[in-house]
């Protein structure tokens, strides 16, 4: 579950900005939108609103980043490039990233801290989430010299084996390298907790961007029935004319043809390596097909969609012959399967993009209505139809706003003391709360001076 997220001179955030899921403890609505977790409790939904350009998408890209720096797949170069540019010479040039979150029941503090391509700070905390003080697990400095020190629990400092340990994990410790992952894989008591806060960053959190790679949907269709059930009801209830979900199956000669005989013996040979793994592709035309290792046979899956047509006869489409918004309506289902089921914390960039506003709507109201769902959805979006009190509480509603020094504020509608019957659609879209363009007179403006055709 995730508490809150900090960020500091990345993209357009300048100064620290927090955004947080702990619940307003004066709005009494909602309140099965309360996750108790061991006495503390924790907000399900959130949505972030704002203009073009204001940093909606960036607090998903700063919190993606994180991600992906934490797990491995991305660089500190890549985050040194996302440096707020309109900084003060006289302020800070370094940049945080810090979370609170809880995972396998454990309540988690971890920030890293960047100067330049070095790690200033990584530190990882038992949270005692503002009842009792903080635990250290490891705390790692890194000089301007690129000189690593790492301390450790009080517990584990005093035990006979830190000097060994130190001496051995100084030698894999790299400068612009969080150490989270590399401590996780250690077979040490005092680490143990590392391994449920690297899970929280590798499994739990999951973030779908509007660019987000496909996911096994053909494979987990054709093995998983009670998905399968699942992803049919869903897309047939959705009155887009689907009445199937069906993932066909070739061996992978048949799929790819004599021709390409190098593509398939690279395939085969790191599906024979790595049986487990599954390979997605999706091609420029939106096809999505699934490499597995399945029987000691490699299969290509991929996924048709029937919809029923003339004489009450059954069709089968290719993905690339549906509609984007059918697409992504399908690229959904694996997030709203898991997050209603399991303790996942599911972030979405643009939620509404490419699909009917009713449609959004009524898919965020069942999340929202449901009283056995187990995780955390947030996501940005433009859609005011969706601000509505009875699916959101107030401090689940977020907004971007730029200032006048080109940074991004972050704020919460609870922060505007709302009653509980006020139309916040109508509010919002009068301005009222900010965090909507600011069009210029529209009027005045003779497009038809810069038509230099004849």
């Amino acid at each position: 579950m995730l508490i809150r997220f900090s960020v500091e001179n990345l993209f357009s955030f300048g100064e620290r900005k927090e955004f947080s899921m702990i619940p307003n403890k004066r709005l009494r609505t909602l309140h099965h939108h309360k996750y108790n977790e061991n006495g503390f409790e924790i907000l399900k939904l959130a949505s972030i609103y704002g203009a073009n350009g204001s940093g909606k998408s960036n607090f998903i890209k700063s919190i993606n980043l994180f991600k992906e720096f934490v797990i491995g797949k991305t660089s500190i170069i890549e985050i040194k490039e996302t440096k707020f540019k309109f900084n003060d010479v006289s302020q800070s040039s370094n940049q945080i990233l810090a979370v609170d979150f809880i995972q396998d029941s454990i309540p988690f503090y971890y920030a890293i801290e960047i100067s330049g391509t070095r790690i200033a700070t990584e530190e990882l905390y038992l949270s005692g989430l503002g009842i009792k003080e903080d635990e250290l697990i490891f705390e790692r400095t890194t000089n301007p010299d690129n000189k690593t020190d790492i301390v450790f629990s009080k517990e584990f400092e005093n035990d006979e084996t830190i000097e060994m340990f130190k001496s051995v994990i100084n030698d894999f410790v790299k400068a612009g390298e969080p150490i989270l992952k590399l401590l996780s894989k250690r077979d040490n008591k005092f680490l143990a907790n590392t391994k449920s806060a690297y899970k929280w960053f590798d499994e739990t959190l999951q973030i779908i961007r509007p660019n987000s790679k496909p996911t096994p949907l053909a494979h987990k269709i054709d093995v998983d029935k009670e998905f399968n059930n699942y992803a049919k009801d869903l897309m047939c209830s959705f009155n887009l004319g689907v009445s199937d979900l069906i993932s066909e199956k070739k061996e992978i000669n048949e799929y790819f043809g004599e021709d390409n005989n190098k593509v398939i013996n690279e395939i085969i040979n790191d599906l024979t390596e790595h049986p487990d793994q599954i390979i997605g592709l999706r091609s420029n035309e939106g096809d999505e097909i699934i490499i597995v290792n399945e029987e000691e046979k490699i299969v290509v899956k991929s996924l048709r969609v029937g919809h029923i047509g003339r004489n009450n006869k059954q069709v089968l489409f290719d993905l690339k012959e549906e509609s984007d918004g059918t697409v992504r309506l399908l690229d959904f289902i694996p997030a709203f399967k898991r997050v209603i089921s399991s303790k996942k914390v599911y972030i979405i960039d643009e939620i509404e993009r490419s699909i009917h506003p009713l449609l959004i709507k009524e898919l965020v109201q069942k999340f929202s209505l449901d009283e056995n769902t187990k995780g955390q959805m947030i996501f940005s979006t433009h859609e005011s139809n969706l601000l509505d009190q009875a699916i959101f509480r107030l401090d689940e509603i977020w907004f971007t706003e730029k200032n006048r020094d080109g940074a991004t504020d972050l704020y919460s509608l609870s922060d505007f003391k709302e009653h509980k019957t006020i139309d916040i659609q109508k509010g919002y879209l009068n301005g009222r709360y900010g965090s909507i363009p600011f069009l210029g007179n529209l009027q005045d403006l003779n497009w038809h001076d810069y038509d230099t055709s004849e």
